[in-house]
């Protein structure tokens, strides 16, 4: 029987970096599922289609493959067969990510993808809606969450470090945008599940997150006998 971590939280909370940590320190499969997301929102601006045009969304899902491999340890999107992994962390494209979420037919895309790879593997999955939605009955639940000037300051250094332009404070405004649009959205809206254990990461470091994920892991362990 596999082994299902559920990580939730806002926009630049750290889930992806938390995540990858703990699957390495647990032998676990990471599977990224905001980076699933990206990709149906990178094939979207790719083809000029807007969030709300729901007939061109649909077009361009009839067609489209997503695939996730790993090399060296590290989640590689493949869209329609080409490795999209570098374009998907562009700030258009979590903005179309976050917008074209609440489209029932890019969510029953990646669905049964995401519930099938928890279903054969030990897995640690972060997203916004994977305890409450995709994972329901996941062992472990952790919603993790920082401020949004703590979150806002990691991705301006991250954009610093990569040699691009970073205006702080349109990283803010975009943040609480995005918080918004997920926290309002009709389908599967981002929120803490009843059972989850929330983190906040602002003040902690990347091993003290970690660690209070692997006791909760541990913890559940015990329960499960």
């Amino acid at each position: 029987m596999s082994f299902n971590i559920a990580i939730d939280g806002p926009a630049g909370a750290g889930k992806s970096t938390i995540a990858r940590a703990a699957a390495r320190n647990l032998g676990f499969l990471y599977v990224d599922t905001g980076a699933m997301y990206r990709a149906i929102a990178f094939s979207l601006i790719r083809s000029g289609v807007e969030p709300e045009d729901e007939a061109g969304i649909e077009k361009v899902l009839e067609s489209m493959t997503i695939r996730i491999v790993y090399s060296d340890g590290e989640q590689q999107i493949l869209l329609n067969g080409e490795n999209v992994t570098a374009f998907l962390r562009d700030e258009a494209v979590g903005n179309m990510a976050s917008r074209s979420a609440s489209n029932p037919k890019v969510r029953e895309k990646l669905l049964q993808l995401q519930r099938d790879l928890a279903k054969e593997n030990d897995v640690i999955m972060d997203g916004r809606d994977i305890g409450t939605f995709v994972l329901p009955d996941a062992d472990v639940k952790v919603y993790l969450t920082a401020s949004v000037e703590e979150r806002a300051k990691r991705r301006y250094l991250e954009l610093i470090e990569k040699g691009q332009d970073a205006d702080m404070e349109k990283i803010k405004e975009d943040i609480r945008t995005r918080d918004t649009q997920d926290m309002n959205r009709s389908i599967a809206p981002l929120k803490q599940a009843k059972d989850a254990v929330v983190i906040d990461s602002s003040k902690l470091t990347i091993p003290e997150v970690m660690d209070r994920i692997v006791d909760a892991f541990q913890e559940s362990l015990k329960l499960k006998g």
